[in-house]
């Protein structure tokens, strides 16, 4: 008993010596640090290959309610390297930079290319920067996208971070990038990234949200319109508030979707072993938000009818161009290779056969009214 007293207390004596020894902790109160809520990156101007870096940087005021607008600081630097860059910029203030809070990145369109790689490096490799940050290309720059401070724009908020966190904004053009969805897209074979494309209106005083870039390794990404970007967002099955305008004939009228189911499979060459066909199914309901011409409700069939021969149409449109330009941004390719684990070679046989998939779109349109009014 004696000798296991004695050995406690050693122990509590060296646990106590060991606490003495260790150094204070790395805690800095918040008025020592600046809170930078978005990163934009583009091009430098000066030096070949390397990024011009541009941080926006809240600052702090007493309260809310004492505060009229947006307060911001914009620090901006040139390097070689983002790290490099962001490092300079440090000693131009006189406070730490944190990352923690940094919701957003936005990387100048002419960069979403073959240097996608080097800058997802650097961004993985800090533990401070948050995975779940929204990431969008820029136009005409990042720089001037940052400095847009709408007049929309409460204190202590962000724009951006409302425009892509759908829980503010549900428009069916706008289309969310997350920083760990860009990673594992761009270093897996088989589906392009898609990301938003950020542009600044003429009086740089709005931001316009209502296109989209699907990213590519070996040439220069493809900016999609904003009717390509609507059916991205229809056939990914990942947004909201659909509004299809449907014509036919003498027939005008707006399809607001509020449900839709998107389906397919591959049929296979039985020959050659290789895909031959995609099948497409999407079942859509909704209602008529819209008509230049009388309705009916006796008359839904038809118009179901001619509803869904426009949207098979334009879906079928959608597939063909992205097919042509040799992109996948649905990811087709990537569920291939997840059902032909077995073929050593699935990545070569997709890449072989998707130039002369056939597309087969079937929707169904399910039409609950014609709004308020018959």
């Amino acid at each position: 008993m004696k000798i296991g007293f004695l050995t406690n207390r050693l122990i509590l004596s060296l646990c106590m010596v060991c606490i003495l020894l260790q150094s204070g902790c790395a805690f800095k109160d918040i008025d020592k640090r600046l809170f930078v809520t978005a990163i934009g990156i583009d091009p430098s101007e000066n030096l070949e290959d390397g990024f011009k870096i541009t941080l926006k940087v809240a600052l702090p005021f007493g309260a809310i309610k004492e505060s009229t607008e947006p307060e911001y600081a914009y620090l901006s630097k040139e390097g070689e390297s983002i790290g490099e860059a962001i490092r300079m910029l440090e000693t131009h203030v006189d406070k730490v930079l944190e990352f923690g809070q940094m919701k957003t990145i936005v990387i100048h369109e002419k960069l979403l290319t073959n240097h996608m790689q080097s800058f997802m490096d650097y961004f993985f490799r800090r533990g401070d920067i948050p995975l779940i940050a929204f990431i969008a290309g820029a136009k005409p720059s990042a720089e001037t996208i940052l400095k847009v401070e709408p007049s929309t724009e409460a204190p202590a908020s962000v724009a951006l971070f409302n425009t892509f966190g759908e829980t503010a904004n549900e428009s069916p053009y706008i289309v969310t990038g997350y920083l760990f969805k860009l990673r594992r897209d761009v270093l897996t074979e088989g589906i392009n990234p898609v990301l938003p494309l950020v542009e600044a209106s003429e009086e740089r005083d709005q931001l316009i949200v209502n296109n989209a870039i699907v990213v590519d390794k070996k040439k220069e990404a493809y900016e999609l319109t904003s009717t390509e970007t609507k059916y991205f967002n229809t056939l990914s099955d990942g947004a909201r508030g659909f509004t299809y305008h449907i014509k036919n004939g003498e027939h005008r009228f707006l399809l607001n979707i509020s449900q839709h189911n998107v389906t397919y499979q591959f049929v296979p060459d039985e020959k050659l072993l290789t895909p031959r066909k995609i099948i497409m199914h999407m079942k859509i309901k909704g209602i008529i938000g819209e008509s230049q011409n009388s309705l009916s409700l006796s008359k839904l069939d038809e118009y179901n009818q001619l509803a869904s021969e426009e949207v098979e149409k334009k879906v079928l449109h959608f597939l063909t161009t992205m097919q042509e330009e040799n992109l996948d941004p649905l990811g087709f390719g990537l569920h291939y290779r997840a059902t032909q684990l077995h073929d050593p070679d699935v990545l070569a046989t997709w890449k072989r056969a998707y130039p002369d998939i056939e597309f087969s779109v079937t929707v169904d349109v399910i039409l609950q009214g014609t709004g308020s009014i018959e």
